[in-house]
């Protein structure tokens, strides 16, 4: 048998400060958000989805993103991206001085509506306006999240072959612009024999050069670091994950936590990854976030003893 051979290095994205933010009901001082994505910083994050520019009503926790994007630019070193749902959260954020967008847009009808009220066809239709204004920004790139990709909480599991119908339609209104997709585990219900069919079928139909791909995924099954190697190990050059496991989508019921980037930074150091991360700090930021109020933490790691983790 062949011995998988580890990446040379792998870009982690810290979605803390977004997805796991908005799980936590009550609005936290954004004092303190600051405090947690300094600390993340320093031990070594360099790609960090900020926040989302969407209605204060329906995600109270993200009226600040804007703060926080000035709070930290121009730093050195790093990638700030912000998720948006549609064209007006788009401008939101170009304004707010985010040049790395995050447009979402579920594959499953029935979570696209309850997670931004409209089909997938509409949000499809806006994403072609969205591409237009980054194209007039000039200097905005723009990653691609698909939702449910693996496992919708109404409609079941999804075949790679709905996926690719919505990305197929995707593309062609990306047309030749850089691009990341993001298959997204929304649920935490993949396993990781469908991540990889997934990431091998849609590399197959799609890839070319201007295309990167990437994988975001839940813990509720405990697949969370397994789905994320074989995501690795099939194509995805950038893996999301939130310091501590916290988070939850709010529109997905059921799902727990996101992968602890703890967890996954320990398992990549066992082959030799390079992620640039330092695994000491990283957990001194997983316990400021784990004593937020509100929140709900999942990490394995921060439940070793200290002197046990090298």
């Amino acid at each position: 048998m062949t011995p998988l051979t580890p990446p040379k290095a792998v870009e982690i994205v810290e979605v803390a400060p977004r997805d796991g933010f908005q799980s936590i009901r009550d609005p936290l001082p954004t004092a303190d958000k600051q405090r947690c994505i300094q600390a993340l910083i320093d031990a070594g994050i360099t790609r960090m989805e900020i926040g989302s520019f969407v209605s204060p009503k329906a995600i109270p926790q993200m009226a600040d993103t804007g703060e926080l994007v000035a709070a930290f630019a121009n730093r050195p070193g790093m990638r700030f991206s912000a998720l948006v749902p549609n064209l007006k959260g788009a401008e939101l954020a170009l304004a707010q001085g985010v040049r790395e967008v995050v447009y979402v847009v579920s594959v499953s009808e029935s979570h696209n509506q309850s997670n931004v009220r409209r089909s997938v066809d509409e949000s499809l239709a806006d994403l072609a306006r969205v591409v237009e204004c980054l194209r007039q920004a000039g200097d905005a790139c723009l990653r691609l999240d698909l939702g449910t990709s693996f496992d919708c909480p109404y409609e079941g599991r999804i075949a790679w072959t709905q996926v690719d119908a919505a990305l197929d339609k995707a593309l062609a209104l990306c047309g030749d612009l850089e691009l990341e997709v993001a298959l997204c585990d929304t649920t935490g219900r993949a396993t990781p024999y469908q991540v990889a069919e997934h990431f091998t079928r849609l590399r197959e139909r799609h890839q070319r050069p201007s295309l990167r791909w990437a994988f975001h995924g839940h813990d509720t099954f405990g697949m969370g670091v397994a789905n994320a190697l074989f995501a690795i190990h099939h194509g995805a050059t950038a893996v999301d994950a939130a310091c501590g496991g916290l988070g939850g989508c709010p529109f997905a019921p059921g799902a727990t936590g996101n992968t602890a980037t703890e967890d996954l930074v320990y398992a990549l150091q066992g082959g030799k990854v390079h992620t640039g991360i330092d695994l000491p700090l990283l957990l001194n930021a997983a316990d400021l976030i784990a004593a937020l109020p509100g929140g709900q933490t999942a990490s394995h790691l921060r439940e070793v003893p200290r002197e046990r983790v090298s």
